[in-house]
């Protein structure tokens, strides 16, 4: 456990050193920002629905800055965007959608200080983070409001699949491996307050399983999501939490 004299650098893992060299930037040269519109619109969504009006976002692990970019497009005038990633290569390619009011920062947010955000994201993070208790709970002293997207690797169909976690961690860098319960759990452990969550569906079929579960997967979904997530995964699960 992160102690009051550590920082994230400090005990750095090889995930992390491959998204500063640049290892993970070759694996996946768009920064995934092909999901960016969909991630982007889900999030304003969500805050409409929960009238939510955040003045101040950040975002802690912003890749290449993209959903920042088009959240900006659709808040309101009047609030400031702030994007940290530890990638330079990311960092890079958000640089060039800077603007008076969305900046980047080739930064660790939880080494740094920052503003106190109305609203912090955290978009599929936790999960390349090794001391991801230390870092939940870093997150939860930064904002009012913080929203978190988890990867669901965890479920029937994955722990049939002898390669399943093994590939996820090799293509896309992933410690650790959620489903809903562990997730939720973990946030709560970290001492976040969960407010809200809901499931997306994937932003890609990445295995000839998944591929072959997809038809089936989207009609259970709408008979019982909880169901079709616990068998054939895939999904991703937002949560809101203070």
């Amino acid at each position: 456990m992160m102690n009051s004299t550590q920082t994230l650098s400090t005990v750095r893992d090889p995930i992390a050193d491959a998204h500063i060299n640049g290892e993970y930037c070759r694996k996946n040269p768009s920064w995934h920002i092909e999901y960016s519109p969909k991630k982007a619109q889900t999030i304003h969504d969500f805050l409409q629905r929960r009238q939510l009006h955040p003045k101040t976002i950040g975002d802690v692990g912003c890749g290449a800055g993209e959903v920042l970019a088009l959240l900006q497009q659709k808040m309101d005038p009047s609030c400031r965007f702030w994007g940290y990633d530890v990638a330079p290569p990311a960092i890079e390619k958000a640089k060039t959608r800077e603007n008076d009011r969305l900046k980047f920062s080739l930064a660790d947010l939880c080494e740094i200080e920052t503003p106190h955000f109305d609203l912090l994201l955290a978009l599929e993070v936790v999960d390349h983070v090794e001391d991801y208790i230390g870092f939940l709970r870093i997150l939860k002293k930064r904002a009012e409001w913080k929203y978190f997207s988890f990867s669901l690797d965890i479920s029937v169909q994955s722990a049939f699949r002898s390669n399943a976690f093994t590939q996820r961690r090799k293509n896309h860098s992933h410690l650790h491996h959620f489903n809903k319960q562990t997730a939720l759990g973990t946030l709560e452990y970290a001492g976040h307050e969960i407010v809200d969550y809901f499931y997306t569906s994937p932003d890609v079929t990445i295995s000839w399983a998944a591929k072959v579960a997809r038809p089936i997967r989207q009609v259970m979904f709408k008979m019982n999501p909880e169901s079709a997530v616990r068998l054939f995964g895939g999904y991703s699960l937002q949560v809101l939490t203070r």
